[in-house]
Order: structure tokens, then C-alpha cells, then sequence
């Protein structure tokens, strides 16, 4: 497990040999070397101001945080040269993004306003899909499956977490509930696997593409009693970076 001396961790991804790390209220993406684990120089970025989440896509090698204070997206390469702010919200077009994933070509941001998902190219910022989710619905994380669905990490009327399966039209085809406390955060590899990050129970789950409990992956001991805020899963290297609260931890978990 690798520690990474940062704070109030809101995001981590991985880019090639680099891991990239947001935190609360910081205008900087902070940079680690994932072979020596070294830091490495900080991206700043100007006009950010409060990052919740952070990914990173290989085809178009940019990252892509929410920044929930500016309620948009930017997206930032690498080498800091290109930094643009994206999926503005406007008076005509109200968005509240919250977190986002990244398939291959595709970006995926919960919004607040509107109870929605919304879905855009990454490499134009295109929007090409806005999905509707029922009124119960407060989207935190949402992740799209290998089949076209959408993984929803929310929270319900009663304040309750959940993780619901819906397709294309917002209908819900799954759920799992699980007595999942506080905030969870979500991550899937190229099989359906999820990963959830169960914050308030000190523990990282692992359900299957029906969305059936196989096993605590990482438990309240190996996370030595801290919270899992974000997720980010490696499948190239079957590593899971964990973001706590001050840190970011790697776990092996290719053999599942």
C-alpha cells in the first residue's frame, strides 16, 4: 500500500506512469509517479475552485475534473498546455455536475440539477446522450457498463445509499443496497465488476455484473480505519487507488 502525502482528497485517476489527485478547495491537480512514488510538479489551473472528481482519458491523454464551484468541467493535459473550460452551466442550460467517469470516447457526469446523467464526447465535449433518472434518484457516481448501462451510486428519499443499474431510457433494472453508509463512490472494469466504495462502513465492496455482493474486497483494517472517499481501478495492472482523507492508497487486487 502507498501513502501519498496530500489532503482532503476529492479525486484520483491514473494516466500512463503518472497518478493525478484533486483536492477539496485547491486550484492545483497534484502529480505522483506511480513506479518511485515521488511527487512530481502540481498542474495548477486557473479558475478552479472547488474540484470533486478527476478522470483521466487514454485516447485523448486529458484529464477531466468537476469543478463544483465553477459548475463545469475542465479538461487539462498532462503537460498543462492545454487547459480549457468545458461543459459550462449557463442561465438557458442549468448543470450542477457532481462526479464523472471516462470509457474510451465517452465522458459521463451526474448533475444535480435535473436528477440526470449526461453524456459527451471527450474529445470535442459533443453532448450525445441526456438520461432522465426517477424523482427518488440524488446521482452521486455513475459509471457507463461494458453492455451500455449506467451504474448510478445515489442516494434515495430516505436518505438511504444505493447503487441502481438503469438503461439508456433512466428505467431501473437493479438495485443494491447492502446497509451502504455515507458517501460511496463507484469504479467497474471491462467484465461488469463494480467496486464500491462503502465510506462510512470503512470498507470497498465488490458485486457482479447483477449487482450481487461477492466480497469485502478491502476491509476496515487493510484501509487502516479510514474513510474510502474515491476509487479509481487500474485494469492494465489490477490496481486500486483509494483516495482517504489525506492520502492516497494502492491496493493489488488483480487476483479477485
Amino acid at each position: 500500500m502507498l501513502l501519498c502525502a496530500v489532503g482532503g482528497v476529492e479525486g484520483v485517476t491514473q494516466l500512463d506512469d503518472t497518478v493525478y489527485v484533486v483536492c477539496e478547495s485547491s486550484s492545483t491537480i497534484a502529480r505522483f509517479n506511480t513506479t518511485t512514488h515521488q511527487p512530481l510538479p502540481d498542474i495548477r489551473v486557473k479558475g478552479m475552485s472547488r474540484p470533486e472528481d478527476i478522470a483521466a482519458c487514454a485516447r485523448t491523454a486529458r484529464l477531466y475534473v468537476v469543478d463544483k464551484g465553477a459548475r463545469c468541467v475542465w479538461r487539462v493535459s498532462p503537460a498543462s498546455a492545454d487547459i480549457q473550460r468545458w461543459l459550462t452551466s449557463s442561465r438557458s442550460d442549468p448543470f450542477s455536475p457532481y462526479g464523472l467517469s471516462v470509457t474510451s470516447s465517452r465522458l459521463l457526469v451526474t448533475s444535480l440539477v435535473g436528477k440526470q446523467l449526461r453524456q459527451f464526447d471527450t474529445a470535442g465535449g459533443d453532448e450525445l446522450r441526456r438520461v432522465g433518472l426517477p424523482d427518488y434518484m440524488d446521482p452521486v457516481r455513475a459509471v457507463e457498463s461494458p453492455t451500455g448501462t449506467f451504474i448510478v451510486a445515489h442516494s434515495n428519499t430516505q436518505l438511504q445509499r444505493q447503487v441502481s443499474e438503469v438503461n439508456t431510457e433512466g428505467q431501473v433494472l437493479r438495485q443494491f443496497s447492502g446497509s451502504l453508509d455515507w458517501s460511496v463512490h463507484i469504479a467497474i472494469d471491462s467484465q461488469g465488476h463494480i467496486l464500491v466504495a462503502d465510506c462510512g462502513n470503512r470498507r470497498i465492496l465488490l458485486l457482479d455484473a447483477q449487482l450481487a455482493l461477492r466480497r469485502v474486497i478491502v476491509d476496515e483494517h487493510r484501509l487502516n480505519d479510514q474513510l474510502p472517499r474515491r476509487l479509481c481501478y487500474v485494469e492494465q495492472s489490477g490496481q486500486l487507488l483509494v483516495g482517504l482523507f489525506r492520502s492516497v492508497a494502492v491496493f493489488d487486487v488483480l487476483q479477485r
